[in-house]
């Protein structure tokens, strides 16, 4: 079976869920108005699509429809799958071309971290490259166990140390050692917890500062591992590590388990932030590179031509130095990285003392933060409403609205629980 094959099948609760209740809708509908348009946008939402951009989708529409002339319901289907394919497109190309490149992986419990960092190595290792694995998230020691796991299954190298290690450390360490081996790529497993958001952004910094002193002209990718299962509550999470740690792609997992993959184009679109790989089964060779023709192809079950694999390039040792010249790091080493640390930390404290009108009213962020999550429980508590209207009068089973994941959205604002997977 193609990999295209098992994104056709690992979709199919999406797309029973979304597309299938679309088609349900328009053959409902002799013209094209306001109120085909109006029950196209609930569905989408109930697609986990997202409020903007289901409103979105549907404004294109509207304005494709007009453009050409179009009065024929039926064709809303193949209009909708290329609005789809373009919001998907773009920023979805992994930056790895130099020597070593690093890829730092982050994501809260139980989404499949260490899993996917272990295809990742697997997949860079069948293409001929040399991978060194950072066991970084050092306050789980299963992780490192785990990950000790995956890297001998893939065939690739591990800097680790004992638990409660300095994660910075491991990274150092693992830099060092992929410069002496002549490693290609660097996947660094670190820890992502929101309720500890501060530590986390110092941790990662501390983090960042080592790569662009070790290895200033590197190509870096931050990759934030999310479960598709989670649906809208996906998009809580990449705003908050968005906003913590500057994430430059997502890996959607789980994709094959679940009717919000509608998920995918709430991030994208909402968001700004591009999905770079997704999952859709079990064995290591299930995590493939985002491809968004591939994807609307298998969401609206359109046929897709899968292009042939590029052939493995064998390893490039010619700039590989003799082993014994890596050096793991050391209490002078350190010692200087916090020094500097401490000397921006200061810097920073200074320049908001000289300029106290550029810092952020707290008072004032609290009552924004408020006022927006008012208008999105008032706005998600109307289409729940229309959701059980449009419920009953096509006849959906409780089934089919329960796998929409709206309520479980509007029940996660209301809460304020926007951390938790």
């Amino acid at each position: 079976m193609g990999f295209f094959s098992k994104i056709r099948d690992g979709l199919k609760k999406t797309r029973d869920a979304i597309i299938g209740q679309i088609d349900q809708m328009l053959k409902s509908f002799t013209k094209i108005d306001d109120d085909l348009f109006e029950e196209l946008e609930e569905l989408l939402v109930m697609g986990d699509v997202g409020v903007y951009t289901a409103e979105k989708i549907c404004e294109e529409l509207r304005e494709r429809v007009k453009k050409e002339g179009i009065t024929d319901p039926q064709k809303i289907h193949g209009l909708l799958e290329e609005v789809v394919r373009g919001m998907l497109a773009g920023g979805q190309e992994l930056h790895t071309s130099t020597k070593p490149s690093v890829i730092l992986v982050i994501g809260v419990n139980g989404v499949g971290k260490t899993t996917t960092i272990g295809k990742l190595a697997a997949s860079f290792v069948r293409q001929g490259k040399r991978v060194t694995l950072a066991a970084a998230d050092t306050f789980r020691a299963a992780a490192i166990d785990q990950l000790q796991i995956w890297a001998d299954r893939a065939g690739a190298d591990i800097i680790k140390q004992g638990e409660g290690s300095d994660p910075a450390a491991v990274v150092f360490d693992a830099i060092a050692s992929a410069k002496a081996k002549g490693s290609d790529i660097i996947i660094a497993d670190t820890a992502g917890r929101l309720h500890n958001k501060r530590n986390l952004m110092a941790e990662l910094e501390k983090i960042n500062r080592i790569i662009d002193r070790e290895l200033p002209d590197a190509d870096k990718e931050v990759l934030l591992v999310l479960d598709a299962t989670t649906g809208q509550n996906a998009v809580n999470q990449t705003k908050e590590f968005k906003n913590a740690a500057g994430i430059t792609g997502i890996v959607l997992t789980k994709l094959d388990g679940t009717a919000k993959g509608g998920v995918v184009l709430a991030i994208k679109e909402e968001l700004d932030v591009p999905v770079k790989f997704i999952g859709i089964g079990e064995q290591i060779d299930d995590l493939r590179p985002f491809v968004p023709e591939e994807f609307a192809a298998a969401l609206f079950d359109s046929e897709y031509v899968e292009e042939e694999p590029a052939p493995a390039e064998a390893p490039d040792s010619a700039d590989t130095v003799p082993e014994d010249e890596y050096k793991p790091a050391t209490a002078d080493i350190w010692a200087q990285i916090d020094a500097e640390a401490e000397a921006e930390r200061l810097a920073e404290e200074e320049k908001a003392r000289e300029n106290p009108e550029s810092a952020p009213d707290p008072e004032e962020l609290k009552r924004l933060a408020a006022e927006e999550k008012a208008r999105k429980q008032e706005e998600l508590q109307k289409r729940a409403e229309a959701r059980k209207n449009r419920a009953k009068k096509y006849n959906w089973t409780t089934e089919s609205a329960a796998d929409s994941g709206s309520d479980d959205f509007l029940d996660s604002w209301r809460s304020g629980d926007t951390d938790e997977s």
